[in-house]
C-alpha cells in the first residue's frame, strides 16, 4: 500500500494515456462519455492532454506559489482524431519526464496540502487522471477496463488522501461536512491488494491502511473498488464488479454519494 515506485508510475502514466487515446479514437470525437456525461470524447481527450502539459509546466518551472500557476489551456487538441494517440502520448511523456527523481526533492506546490512532496502529489494525480479517464474512454468505446491491482491500490490511497486533505475541506466544504460522523466506520478491502479503514469523526473523516471491525465492509478486486469509489461503477452492480457488501450498505452508498469530484 506504499507509494508506487516512481519509474513504474511514470511508465503507467504513458501506458494508460496511450490506451485512453486508442479508446477515444475507436469511440469517435462526438461520442458521449457515459461515466462523465457532461463531456464528449473529444473534450475528455483535450482535458487529459491539457492536464498533462499543465502539470509538467508546474514541475518543470518548480512552481511553489499557487498564485503563479500556469494557464490550463496551453495545449490545443488536434482536430483530426488520427493524431490523438501521438498527441496524448507526447503529453504523457512530457509529464512523466518532468516527474524525475531530482524533481521529488524540489520545492513544488502540493495542491492537497498533505505531507507529500509536490512532485509526488502531481505524479499520482496525473496517473489518476490517465487511469480513471482511460476507463471513461474505454466505456465510450465499449471496451473493458484493465487496471493492475497495485496501480488501483495506489490510486485508492490517493483518493482517500484527497478526501481527507485540507484542500478538500477548503474547496468542497459540503462534502467534507457530509462525510463527518459520530464514529461510523467503513472498511474497503481488496481481494488482490490492500485494505483501507475509514472512520467518520465529528472533526472530519480519517483513514488508515489495514483492517478492523467496521459498520460496513466492501470487498472486491482493487480495480472494482477504485472504480466504485470514483463513481465509475455502481455499488449495487455486484455481478459486474465482483464486489460484496457486508453490514450497513446505506453507509457505503452515502460515502459515495457525498464524495463526487466536481468534474464527475
Amino acid at each position: 500500500m506504499s507509494e508506487l515506485n516512481a519509474e513504474y508510475a511514470r511508465r503507467a502514466i504513458v501506458e494508460h494515456s496511450r490506451r485512453l487515446a486508442e479508446s477515444a479514437v475507436a469511440a469517435g470525437p462526438d461520442a458521449a462519455v457515459p461515466t462523465t456525461p457532461e463531456w464528449t470524447v473529444a473534450e475528455l481527450v483535450e482535458h487529459v492532454g491539457q492536464t498533462h502539459h499543465w502539470v509538467a509546466e508546474i514541475i518543470e518551472r518548480r512552481i511553489s506559489d499557487p498564485t503563479q500557476l500556469p494557464a490550463t489551456d496551453m495545449a490545443v487538441l488536434p482536430t483530426d482524431p488520427g493524431e490523438w494517440v501521438t498527441w496524448l502520448s507526447e503529453s504523457a511523456e512530457r509529464v512523466a519526464k518532468a516527474c524525475s527523481d531530482d524533481a521529488f526533492d524540489a520545492p513544488v506546490f502540493n495542491a492537497a496540502g498533505d505531507e507529500r512532496s509536490g512532485t509526488q502529489f502531481w505524479m499520482t494525480s496525473v496517473l489518476n487522471e490517465s487511469v480513471v479517464h482511460g476507463v471513461d474512454a474505454a466505456n465510450a468505446a465499449g471496451r473493458p477496463a484493465d487496471i493492475d491491482a497495485d496501480v488501483a491500490d495506489a490510486l485508492i490511497t490517493n483518493h482517500l488522501r484527497m478526501l481527507t486533505s485540507p484542500t478538500w475541506e477548503m474547496q468542497r466544504p459540503q462534502s467534507a461536512h457530509a462525510i463527518r460522523g459520530t464514529g461510523q466506520t467503513l472498511l474497503w478491502q481488496a481481494t488482490d491488494g490492500g485494505a483501507w479503514f475509514v472512520e467518520r469523526r465529528p472533526e472530519g473523516a480519517t483513514w488508515r491502511t489495514g483492517t478492523g471491525e467496521a459498520d460496513v465492509t466492501v470487498t472486491g478486486p482493487a480495480q472494482s473498488l477504485l472504480l466504485t469509489l470514483t463513481r465509475r461503477r455502481s455499488l449495487v452492480d455486484r455481478e459486474a464488479t465482483g464486489i460484496t457488501v457486508d453490514g450497513e450498505a446505506d453507509l457505503a452508498q452515502h460515502w459515495l454519494d457525498s464524495t463526487a469530484h466536481v468534474a464527475d
